[in-house]
C-alpha cells in the first residue's frame, strides 16, 4: 500500500484510498476537466473537496500541493517509474492522464499534436476570456461603471465561440469522429457560459449551430454527467 504521508495536504484532506490517485478539485470549468477525464478512462481514484468558497486553496496543506493556490491538483500514487507523482493545472493533468492511459489522444504524432493545440487553445484563450466576462456580467464587475471592461470580453468570447463554431463544422467532436481531451477541456467552459454565468444572449450563443450540437452530445455522454458533479460541492 503507497505511503502518501510525506505529503502535507494528507494531513487535512486524508487518503482513505492512498494506492488510488487523489484528486482534489471542486466542480468548476477547470477542475470537472479532471473528473470527466478520470471517468471516461476508468482510472480508479479518490476525490477530495476543496471549498474555494471558504478559501481552502490558501491553506498551508493545499499550497503544498500546487503554490498557485489554484484547483485542480492531483497525487498519483504510481507516477512514472511507479514513484509518486504531484501535478497541478488542469490541462498538464489531463495530459498526463491521456498519456497514462492511453486513451482520448491520438497517437499520430500530427493527430496527437493537433488535439493539445486544442487543449492549449482553451487554456490560453477560452477560459481567461469566459471566465472574465462572467466576473463582469454574473458578478461584481457589473458594478463597475465602466463599461469597456466588460464589452471586450464580450467580444472576444463571442468570437472565441465563433472559431469553434467553424471548426465543428462537419465534425462530431473537435478532432473530428474521435472524442479526445480537446472536448473535455472545452465542454465545461461552453456550459458554464451559457448557464452559471447566463451569458449566452450576450454572445449571441443562439444563433450558432455546431457548438450547440456538440455540446449537448457532450453534455449527453455518462462519463460527463458524473463529472460534472464530482468532487461533491460543500
Amino acid at each position: 500500500m503507497p505511503d502518501l504521508s510525506a505529503f502535507p495536504i494528507t494531513k487535512r484532506w486524508p487518503a482513505t484510498h492512498p494506492d488510488r490517485l487523489q484528486l482534489y478539485s471542486l466542480p468548476t470549468p477547470n477542475g470537472v476537466k479532471v473528473s470527466i477525464m478520470l471517468e471516461e478512462t476508468g482510472l480508479p481514484y479518490e476525490p477530495h473537496t476543496i471549498d474555494i468558497g471558504a478559501s481552502e486553496t490558501w491553506t498551508p496543506e493545499f499550497l503544498s500541493l500546487n503554490p498557485n493556490g489554484k484547483i485542480p491538483a492531483i497525487i498519483d500514487p504510481d507516477g512514472p517509474g511507479g514513484q509518486p507523482l504531484v501535478l497541478f493545472e488542469s490541462g498538464a493533468i489531463l495530459l498526463y492522464l491521456a498519456e497514462k492511459t492511453g486513451k482520448l489522444l491520438p497517437t499520430d504524432p500530427a493527430r496527437r499534436y493537433e488535439t493539445i493545440q486544442w487543449v492549449f487553445f482553451q487554456m490560453a484563450a477560452v477560459g481567461p476570456m469566459f471566465g472574465q466576462l462572467g466576473y463582469f456580467h454574473k458578478f461584481a464587475g457589473r458594478e463597475i461603471e465602466d463599461k469597456r471592461p466588460q464589452e471586450r470580453y464580450r467580444a472576444e468570447s463571442q468570437r472565441l465561440l465563433g472559431v469553434l463554431e467553424g471548426r465543428l463544422a462537419g465534425r462530431t467532436w473537435i478532432m473530428g469522429d474521435d472524442y479526445t481531451i480537446a472536448d473535455i477541456a472545452l465542454l465545461g467552459w461552453v456550459r458554464n457560459l451559457i448557464g452559471f454565468y447566463g451569458a449566452g444572449d450576450l454572445v449571441a450563443y443562439s444563433e450558432l449551430t455546431h457548438v450547440p450540437a456538440w455540446l449537448e452530445r457532450g453534455l449527453a455522454r455518462p462519463a460527463v454527467q458524473r463529472g460534472l458533479t464530482i468532487p461533491a460541492r460543500p
